[in-house]
């Protein structure tokens, strides 16, 4: 699982049949703090995440291609569930 922040929308003319009702996102992991960390992915999005909403991404290919339906997909990053705040650790 990563949390990130939606940096944008990917638009692509030709993607494989098992992506094409999904939107794809292109998400920057975050810090619990909001410092970029590491390179950004892209994720399908069944939630309707928007620009710059932290987001949970979850990094099992295996579930991704359970949602998509087809286990010969190249998808292995899913939008899991959008933030609505970050506890610093230890606070409850």
């Amino acid at each position: 699982m990563l949390l990130a922040r939606v940096e944008g929308n990917l638009t692509s003319t030709r993607k494989h049949p098992s992506l094409d009702r999904w939107r794809l996102l292109i998400c920057q992991p975050i810090s619990a703090d909001g410092a970029p960390e590491g390179t950004p992915v892209v994720a399908i999005d069944a939630h309707g995440a928007a620009m710059h909403q932290r987001v949970i991404v979850s990094t099992d290919g295996a579930a991704a291609r359970k949602a998509v339906g087809d286990e010969k997909s190249p998808v292995r990053m899913m939008i899991v569930g959008i933030v609505d705040e970050v506890r610093p650790e230890g606070k409850a």
